[in-house]
């Protein structure tokens, strides 16, 4: 039973589900946590992904009340189902709603990102990841430094070190969304090959700060190069409630689908993010990036020299300095293609040995 509800599991699940369903049943659950077409159904269609067979349908709400009802609803669906394995990802309500019913009623739990740690505790993602992989029996760190921050926390057992999921899926998407540029270009007024900075921003840190995020809007507003914005929901609501806008630098659009942001990335000329998935996709990809927070996941990028934290104040200078010749050096951090089938093959090993 593959565990699904946000933006990020959308992504990792559409190789990973592919790669069970060629070998064993799998039954989709899709907790709802985000549930707007745009969020959500347009994942689906991009990626190939199966209909989910299980719908809990729970909306929006405070961490609590969201938590709570993934367990509740959730564990009904594992009582029913009598799944071998819960499969979950990376860090969200849904990985630890999921993780939590599971264990507690003794069906097995796979953590694929695993290990990831920002060390920073005011992130809600921070607490879910780190008792996802507490209460795991198996676990699928995506580099080495999550493999070393598991052994940190007492956590050698059931971790396997089998590559990124992102791999594959970048591999996979690549040249469909090279397709999709033309239309982007148009819908942004772009030219083919014109220099511009992709853009998101989506955490409370950023967005429920007015301070922070007027100056984050005139950075943005200001740039040397357009910035293309695909606007979260979160950040609608709070710029409008905040009385700010952008400047026609700032060519803002819905939000997108997976398909058109790797188009997007693909086609840009540096990364500007508090996002955790699109840091990693831009270093696949070899895109400069700065990421607007003061911690990462994915410190690798940063240490490579691909990749700066930054905070709004300093934001033009971060921006400068990723605008120069990048590194010399990019190491295959994530791991070869394959990831998803060497995934499988350690479930069924270790289902084999119980």
């Amino acid at each position: 039973m593959t565990i699904v509800g946000a933006r990020p599991e959308f992504i990792q699940t559409a190789p990973v589900s592919k790669a069970i369903r060629k070998r064993h049943t799998e039954i989709l659950v899709h907790t709802g946590q985000h549930y707007d077409d745009n969020m959500s159904a347009v994942f689906f269609s991009d990626l190939g992904i199966p209909q989910p067979e299980i719908n809990l349908e729970v909306g929006s709400g405070g961490h609590a009340e969201q938590t709570a009802q993934i367990m509740v609803k959730v564990e009904a669906a594992m009582l029913r189902e009598k799944p071998d394995w819960v499969l979950v990802f990376g860090d969200t309500n849904s990985t630890i709603g999921a993780a939590l019913a599971a264990a507690k009623i003794l069906i097995p739990v796979a953590h694929i990102e695993a290990g990831l740690r920002s060390y920073d505790r005011q992130m809600p993602e921070e607490i879910n990841r780190v008792m996802t992989d507490h209460i795991s029996n198996l676990l699928f760190p995506p580099t080495q430094a999550a493999v070393d921050n598991l052994k940190k926390e007492g956590i050698t057992q059931g971790v396997h070190h089998v590559g990124d999921v992102r791999v594959d899926v970048v591999l996979d998407t690549v040249p469909r969304a090279r397709a999709q540029q033309p239309r982007l270009f148009e819908q942004t007024r772009l030219k083919a090959g014109e220099p511009f900075a992709l853009a998101t921003i989506h955490r409370a840190s950023n967005t429920d700060d007015r301070a922070r995020l007027a100056a984050i809007g005139g950075a943005f507003n200001t740039l040397d190069l357009p910035v293309v914005l695909p606007v979260h929901p979160r950040l609608k609501k709070m710029m409008g409630a905040f009385g700010l806008s952008f400047s026609g630098n700032v060519r803002t659009i819905d939000p997108i689908g997976f398909l058109d942001m790797l188009a997007l990335l693909d086609a840009c000329t540096l990364v500007i993010t508090d996002s955790g998935g699109l840091q990693k996709e831009a270093y696949m990809l070899r895109k400069p990036a700065v990421t607007v927070r003061d911690t990462t996941e994915w410190v690798e990028t940063v240490q490579s020299g691909w990749n700066r934290l930054t905070e709004p104040s300093d934001f033009k200078a971060a921006v400068a300095k990723a605008l120069e010749p990048p590194p010399v050096t990019h190491p295959a951090f994530y791991g070869a293609p394959g990831v998803c089938d060497r995934i499988v093959d350690v479930l069924e090993a270790a289902q084999k040995k119980d």
